[in-house]
């Protein structure tokens, strides 16, 4: 854990704009939609928002460290809308971070992961991040064959906003290692992949269905044509 003077003020502002602001029966209806992957307080998003505009406000930009330390302690406090502060603030400020900053990620896809913050680190942080160093797509390749299915969903998922920047030989390979997966949420990501790249290159979604199709779970065939037709 980085030493952060800024982090601990950061963290001390959240806990006590967040903790006034609980709502356990909206809490109790969050956890059970998120499938009790953590607790939560129950603040809806407009009102997250608007709370961590105060907590940040008159505060200094961070540096890397700072991510990194805003980031960490967040995730060790158990509520989930902690997590959520987390992850809006590496999306305001991942261009302040290296490529040093990816194993950081790896531990915040993998500590307690579910879809809702996965999601936004693969395609905001770090996609980012592999844009800014392409070198850092050996890690990617690793990731897409790991174990870890949230890292795995990660590698599927982190191109989603690159568009022309897309390396399409790359994003077919990640699809067609993890064709077999049994996961859902791997399945799912293989067919959002590709619907999304389909927006820049349809008529190279649409060849690599028709020529791997038969390869892969229905429901990511049906995901990756959803916009495009056979």
């Amino acid at each position: 854990m980085p030493d952060s003077t800024l982090a601990d003020t950061v963290v001390k502002r959240l806990v006590a704009a967040y903790a006034s602001a609980a709502d356990p029966v909206a809490a109790d209806a969050m956890r059970a939609y998120m499938k009790d992957v953590a607790p939560f307080l129950g603040l809806k998003t407009p009102v997250r928002r608007a709370l961590s505009r105060t907590v940040e406000a008159g505060l200094p930009r961070p540096s890397e460290a700072d991510c990194a330390a805003v980031a960490l302690r967040c995730w060790e406090l158990p509520e989930r809308e902690y997590h959520y502060f987390a992850v809006d603030y590496l999306r305001r400020h991942v261009r302040r971070c290296s490529s040093g900053f990816l194993p950081v990620t790896r531990h915040l896809v993998t500590a307690v992961p579910w879809w809702d913050t996965v999601d936004l680190l693969a395609a905001h942080v770090v996609g980012t991040l592999v844009a800014a160093d392409p070198a850092l797509t050996a890690e990617m390749d690793r990731w897409s064959a790991d174990d870890d299915k949230w890292l795995v969903r990660t590698a599927l998922l982190h191109q989603l906003r690159f568009k022309e920047r897309t390396d399409a030989e790359r994003l077919f390979g990640y699809c067609l290692r993890q064709s077999g997966h049994p996961d859902f949420f791997v399945r799912k990501a293989i067919g959002w992949a590709l619907r999304e790249y389909a927006k820049t290159d349809p008529d190279a979604v649409r060849d690599f269905v028709a020529r791997e199709g038969g390869r892969f779970a229905p429901l990511s065939v049906r995901e990756a044509l959803k916009n495009i037709g056979a």
